[in-house]
């Protein structure tokens, strides 16, 4: 009895910490639906939290990238329609984009499951935002649309990305404290346990 009783509490207790972790993602993706100032969002942040708090590694992966994947599909739907012709369900810009969030996942599992503190979580923040500038504007080189396709077409790329780069750095810091800040707050609050922070696979 004993045993079945620590299993069910164990139980109980994991999935209040998964449904509290995809709660507080959905909730952050929710902010790129509304105005916002450019890069200041949710997105590196929340591959960071899914990355360093989700323990199985698909779901890691799944659950921040179907959130993007879900919210890139209102937004270029509905608010950028004008953009595209007809529905669109994916555009092949968006792989850089969608590259440089899974490597950011594989960031936060690497360097914060387990490891959670302030300092850490700002500098891989910044590692993360940095990553997400170098991968997503090379992509936009990469199509030869805007700039030729040469070493200075790409350094031309970078330098006109680098407000955006600023901007989003501030964003990535605020909201990586807002997700691994409340969460800890929720945990010692209303969970009344230790953080189960992601595991390693063996």
């Amino acid at each position: 009895m004993s045993i079945n009783h620590g299993q069910q509490d164990h139980k109980r207790r994991y999935l209040q910490h998964l449904s509290v972790i995809i709660g507080m993602i959905a909730l952050a993706i929710a902010s790129r639906l509304i105005p916002h100032p450019w890069n200041v969002t949710a997105v590196t942040a929340v591959a960071l939290f899914g990355g360093a708090m989700l323990r199985d590694w698909r779901l890691a992966l799944i659950v921040p990238l179907s959130a993007m994947w879900f919210s890139d599909l209102v937004l270029n739907n509905l608010i950028y329609q004008h953009y595209f012709d007809g529905f669109v369900w994916w555009h092949s810009d968006l792989a850089w984009t969608y590259g440089a969030m899974a490597l950011t996942v594989v960031l936060g599992r690497g360097l914060l499951s387990g490891r959670i503190g302030v300092v850490r979580i700002a500098g891989v923040s910044v590692t993360a935002s940095t990553l997400f500038f170098v991968l997503t504007n090379f992509g936009v080189w990469a199509t030869g649309l805007l700039y030729p396709l040469t070493a200075g077409g790409l350094l031309a790329c970078y330098v006109a990305a680098i407000p955006f780069y600023g901007q989003q750095l501030l964003g990535d810091l605020f909201w990586s404290a807002v997700l691994f800040g409340s969460y800890v707050l929720i945990a010692r609050t209303y969970m009344q346990h230790q953080l189960l922070p992601a595991q390693k696979a063996g």
